[in-house]
């Protein structure tokens, strides 16, 4: 009798749509193709063939990247909002912002000492 090995976690099973490929492929593949198609035209007319292509596929670049990229199961968007957060939106360091009564009377006779001009 034949074995079919059955992976247990069936959330990372992706069903593929035409061309054995996900909808998500589909979708950055065909924007990228009307990114591309467009500036390869334009820049063919100025430059030579080989050159057009090369600033095509640099053009295209992101578009497959955010279209393939997945990492620990979370997509671009995803991963980089989460990246956004943690280092930029959120500081890993707190900022009190309370004021204790001890330090503000510290604080303002410092800054009393500071100012030029200032007489008891």
């Amino acid at each position: 009798m034949a074995y079919v090995p059955i992976p247990k976690d069936l959330n990372r099973v992706k069903t593929k749509v035409a061309f054995n490929l996900t909808k998500r492929q589909l979708i950055g593949f065909t924007i990228a193709g009307l990114v591309g198609f467009p500036i390869y035209l334009g820049v063919r007319t100025a430059l030579p063939n080989d050159i057009a292509i090369i600033i095509m596929i640099v053009a295209t670049l992101p578009i497959f990247f955010i279209t393939m990229f997945d990492k620990d199961g979370l997509k671009a968007e995803k991963y980089f909002k989460y990246i956004y957060r943690s280092t930029i939106y959120q500081p890993s360091r707190r900022v009190r912002k309370e004021v204790y009564i001890e330090q503000e009377k510290n604080w303002g006779s410092k800054a009393r000492k500071k100012k030029k001009g200032f007489k008891k």
